[in-house]
């Protein structure tokens, strides 16, 4: 590259004209031929008025198609302040030897410029020297992402904090305004969208694998995908019926399965909806070589989030179990002291369970606790938390911030539906019948402690199992 303070003799040999050229001295054409760096002259109103032959293989337009444009509308539009930021410093007089940037080449890709420039206060002009340095901040960027992947995935308190440091992440490599996250959950055969930031569409609902979008097909096939508006030929080897994930199409879309060493678990997309941000074959490589890490990544949260959860949840019916139940009602107890909220806590038990497991053994019990938790979380719905303790016993919190519910109406529901027969695979669909007994306490009425809260509860539960059960009893 020039020395920047070489700059000053290349101006002087440089004649001036309304728009600069260099027909006039051969030599200095054919040293300008020459160059690898690129050589631009721009006004005081920053419009090119030169730019050597170097130029049309930096920036990807002809010496014409550049003169008499003003430079900043070749610049990466999330680098146009921090350009015209360093431009108003050179031309105050504070030299920047090694300013870099992005410019966006003539077919929509982005090339990384190092700049030495040097303002002529005589001449009212700046002259500048450009390196094109796109390979070695790629090489730098791509390790760079690594490093922030590994980071992410130790530093991200959930997944939903990974995939917006991944967004990030992805961002520095690639043009990434439209970003998405696809997730295949093989055990349900659904494919889902944790992560989706697009500018002209709200997030898909989850579908099926075979739901015939781009993104299931990345996954399905396990081959990156990247489709391009003026590439017909991209499009002919994809099936017929293979459509965009969301209704309205991308001109460019570039995806790239997560894949782990046991399966492909998902897909990493970015798309544009114009012709200012195109996608390449570089970019597909780029995404695929930090897809493998944030893959991994991703399964360690999801693997970290289902110890958390299996921790604090009961196996069979996925319920909250005794631990998480009691935090959540301390935790509702501490807000209603302060906002004067009222609290219900629901004891349960099943009626005649032990005679249908005795009878027809621990695997229609298990069936049979299953669908009980599922009608219960129908019942309660959004009032409180439903939580299993062990056996036939569950707890139910009704917190009335969350909804006006009125417990007793919630307790007359619950037994309702209870005492409906249950019909289960086990015995072949015969059904069975059982109920519950319901015991009630209320805060602040039978105490402010949850552990005194749930002693009542089941004190007014066994008072509501010796009446005959299949009934709620409210502590007296």
């Amino acid at each position: 590259m020039i020395p920047i303070e070489n700059l000053e003799s290349l101006e002087a040999a440089v004649p001036i004209t309304p728009v600069l050229r260099t027909e006039g001295d051969d030599f200095l054409s054919s040293v300008m031929a020459l160059m690898v760096d690129a050589v631009c002259v721009v006004d005081a109103q920053g419009v090119f008025l030169f730019v050597s032959a170097a130029g049309r293989r930096i920036f990807g337009y002809t010496q014409e198609e550049m003169l008499g444009r003003p430079m900043i509308d070749f610049v990466c539009p999330e680098d146009r302040e921090r350009t015209l930021g360093r431009v108003d410093e050179i031309v105050a007089g504070e030299p920047h030897p090694h300013f870099e940037n992005r410019y966006v080449r003539k077919d929509g890709t982005l090339v990384h410029i190092n700049w030495s420039a040097h303002w002529s206060e005589s001449r009212k002009l700046r002259v500048a020297v450009a390196r094109d340095v796109t390979e070695r901040r790629r090489a730098e960027s791509m390790q760079a992402a690594l490093y922030a992947v590994s980071e992410a995935a130790h530093t991200a308190q959930d997944l939903l904090e990974l995939f917006r440091q991944v967004h990030g992440i992805v961002g520095g490599l690639l043009p990434a305004i439209n970003f998405f996250v696809a997730l295949y959950d093989e055990a349900t055969d659904e494919l889902s969208f944790p992560y989706f930031v697009d500018t002209h569409q709200a997030p898909p609902a989850p579908r099926k694998l075979d739901s015939g979008t781009l993104s299931a097909e990345v996954i399905r096939s396990g081959q990156a995908l990247l489709i391009c508006a003026d590439s017909p030929v991209t499009e002919n080897v994809l099936p017929p019926s293979v459509k965009f994930d969301v209704g309205l199409n991308a001109q460019d879309w570039l995806g790239v399965p997560l894949r782990t060493t046991k399966s492909t678990i998902g897909a990493l997309v970015v798309q544009s909806y114009s012709g200012d941000v195109r996608y390449t074959v570089k970019d597909l490589e780029l995404l695929q070589f930090v897809s493998t890490q944030i893959a991994t990544a991703i399964e360690r949260k999801q693997r970290d989030a289902w110890l958390r959860h299996i921790a604090r949840h009961d196996p069979l019916t996925d319920l909250p179990n005794r631990a998480l139940v009691h935090d959540r009602l301390q935790a509702a107890l501490v807000l209603a002291r302060t906002d004067g909220a009222r609290l219900a806590v629901m004891y349960l038990d099943l009626d005649m369970f032990k005679e249908v497991n005795d009878r027809f053994g621990h695997a229609t019990g298990d069936l049979l606790l299953q669908e009980t938790a599922r009608r219960l979380r129908e019942c309660v719905g959004d009032a409180g938390v439903v939580g299993r303790i062990g056996g036939d016993e569950f707890l139910v919190l009704i917190d009335d911030r969350v909804a006006a519910a009125d417990p007793l109406a919630i307790a007359e529901d619950i037994r309702l539906a209870l005492s409906t027969p249950f019909i289960l695979a086990e015995p072949a669909n015969q059904p069975l019948r059982v109920s519950p007994s319901i015991g009630i306490a209320l805060y602040p009425q039978h105490g402010d402690d949850y552990k005194q809260l749930i002693r009542h509860a089941d004190e007014a539960m066994y008072t509501a199992k010796k009446e005959g059960g299949n009934r709620a009893a409210l502590k007296f």
